[in-house]
């Protein structure tokens, strides 16, 4: 995974500097049952910045976007979306607010055709916007264009993980929420998916990337942050935890 080095946008727009945040998330803790997932998690994001959540399988990386995006209920702690405490906000106001989630697995419509499955991440916005911003997505993914009238369950994984990312795309998202992109595809589809990552940060759009293989979302990202058993316990700019000792010997490989 060293060629994302590369192409990684090189800025570390992360907690620094007098800008607001366009994400500010405090003391964020929750809870599945009697099970607390995330202990008082707190991470910024700045506008056009690409942050990276890394750690072990079961660390909290999902359930934080899963909370961020409204799907998980938080039990304490804010969310501040530009500044807007949007902390019980339910799933589909954040939408509106600008917060769109591509979720782990890619949850593509099977049945639908790939054009439908566009169509739907811009269910709430004029279908003269909508059609301008499908023609940038085919520009962005071009085998969506070749198979847009096939059924979505009949593409493969790497072609359904485009599709997903275009679906949220559509939304036209302020902050977007990318989970496991990577899972189950083969590399050379892994490389493709993360040149679009970079692209989108490079045309200045927020995100927060959770991502099982650390070394790839850390060679892209412009901060990262470190997750164990619900907490956040290293951060840093994506380049300088890749150099850190102690994400090289747990996350690394090193």
């Amino acid at each position: 995974m060293s060629g994302y080095a590369a192409t990684a946008t090189g800025s570390t727009a992360a907690p620094e500097g007098d800008t607001p945040p366009l994400l500010e998330v405090v003391g964020l803790s929750s809870h599945y049952g009697r099970i607390q997932a995330l202990r008082g998690v707190s991470i910024s994001v700045r506008r056009g910045a690409l942050v990276a959540l890394v750690g072990a399988n079961g660390a909290g990386k999902s359930t934080l976007l899963r909370t961020l995006s409204g799907v998980q209920a938080a039990s304490g702690g804010r969310v501040m979306l530009d500044g807007k405490d949007i902390t019980r906000a339910r799933s589909d106001q954040r939408v509106r607010a600008g917060i769109v989630q591509v979720p782990e697995g890619r949850q593509v419509f099977g049945p639908m055709s790939v054009a439908d499955n566009l169509a739907l991440g811009a269910y709430s916005r004029p279908r003269a916007e909508a059609a301008q911003t499908i023609e940038r997505i085919y520009a962005m993914f071009p085998v969506l264009r070749e198979r847009r009238e096939q059924p979505a369950g009949t593409l493969s994984g790497g072609e359904q993980q485009m599709l997903a990312i275009g679906r949220a795309l559509m939304a036209r998202p302020r902050l977007l929420l990318l989970d496991e992109p990577s899972m189950g595809l083969a590399p050379q589809l892994v490389t493709e998916i993360f040149r679009a990552i970079v692209a989108l940060a490079r045309d200045g759009m927020t995100m927060v990337l959770v991502e099982q293989n650390a070394h790839a979302a850390l060679s892209v990202a412009d901060f990262g942050y470190v997750l164990e058993t619900g907490e956040t316990v290293i951060s840093g700019p994506g380049r300088a935890l890749l150099e850190d000792e102690r994400v090289k010997r747990a996350y690394l490989g090193m």
